[in-house]
């Protein structure tokens, strides 16, 4: 190797700094230096501030050139470079460099992103944010005591002091990228448990998902009553309301804890499911119960409110009374609700 960088350097002085940073590189994996270490001796060899950040536990290190912690607000990066484990972004490194970037400094954060990544799987608490279901079940479980818990959190890689926020997803993408999107800076870690997705998240931030996805949000302080607040809310969903904050239900909670045998029988429930049969219905009446206003109603659905109100006028002939009043319409969406607990 060393005779072919020689030859190579009387060729093209880039190349045989490219063998240079390489070689520099494999020397570090070798003796197997943290993260820490790393950076240490990228900034030196870059001769400039370093840094790496995990997204999964939130770490960043950024070192000067002397090898100390670097001091003061970071830099605008000059060069950055992704990290990737198993097809996954787990990180970002970078290079603070005052001016341009240096004609080596691609090489250098492709070989320091390479090493990162070894570096977090051997040495990380799980290599990407989807995790052993085992582990996520004893976590979410009421019937886990909370030493079992909280050593399940902590190989899940979640400090002790760090808050846990429990979210139930239901979606056609994949869960990694949900829990990703969910938590994009913090850990997070998912698992499918009996066809629900479940992510353990430090923080959640939903204004990035997809329209598509259904998301229930636990408010709990501890995972396992979270979860059963996540799964509550997830059930409150709809296509007008994919994401639900447990917290943000109130009262309406109690419709989810009623016998399924008495809200299939009750005559307000039971005339909704006649109106399943009619799309059109459906969906002027989860208009109407979302707006409480006839024109709003024909604004979504991009009706004249004339129409609407023939709409509304058989509908409450079905349902057996009148949805413009006040009563009737809190009536409608008792109902409406309660039907779509029953039918899932």
């Amino acid at each position: 190797m060393e005779a072919l960088a020689a030859r190579l350097s009387h060729l093209d002085s880039h190349v045989h700094g490219s063998i240079r940073v390489v070689a520099f590189y494999d020397t570090l994996m070798r003796r197997r230096v943290d993260l820490p270490a790393l950076v240490r001796a990228s900034a030196g060899l870059a001769e400039c501030v370093a840094g790496v950040r995990l997204h999964g536990t939130g770490q960043v290190i950024r070192c000067a050139p002397d090898g100390r912690e670097a001091s003061g607000a970071p830099a605008a990066a000059s060069s950055t470079t992704p990290v990737v484990l198993d097809e996954e972004e787990i990180g970002t490194v970078w290079v603070e460099r005052p001016g341009p970037p240096g004609p080596l400094d691609d090489m250098l954060l492709e070989r320091l992103a390479i090493a990162v990544a070894a570096v977090a799987e051997r040495y990380g608490p799980a290599r990407t944010t989807m995790a052993d279901p085992a582990l996520i079940e004893l976590v979410i479980s009421s019937d886990s005591d909370e030493a079992a818990r909280a050593r399940a959190l902590r190989l899940l890689g979640f400090a002790a002091e760090l808050p846990v926020r429990v979210v139930a997803v239901r979606s056609r993408h994949p869960l990694d990228r949900i829990s990703g999107l969910l938590c994009p800076d913090r850990p997070v870690k998912a698992a499918a448990l009996a066809g629900v997705g479940v992510v353990l998240a430090a923080a959640v931030e939903t204004a990035r998902l997809p329209p598509d996805v259904r998301a229930g949000i636990g408010a709990a302080a501890s995972p396992g009553p979270s979860w059963r607040e996540a799964r509550t809310a997830l059930r409150f969903t709809t296509a007008r309301r994919p994401v639900v904050r447990h917290d943000s239900l109130g009262a309406l909670a109690l419709l989810a804890q009623a016998p399924r045998e008495a809200v299939r029988d009750n005559p307000d429930v039971a005339a909704v499911a006649r109106l399943a049969d009619g799309p059109e219905d459906l969906e002027t009446l989860d208009a109407y119960c979302a707006t409480g206003s006839l024109r709003q109603a024909a604004g979504l659905l991009h009706l004249h409110h004339s129409s609407v109100a023939r709409r509304l006028e058989q509908i409450g002939k079905t349902l057996d009374f009148e949805l413009t009043e006040a009563p009737g319409l809190v009536r409608a969406g008792l109902a409406l609700t309660a039907w779509r607990l029953l039918d899932g």
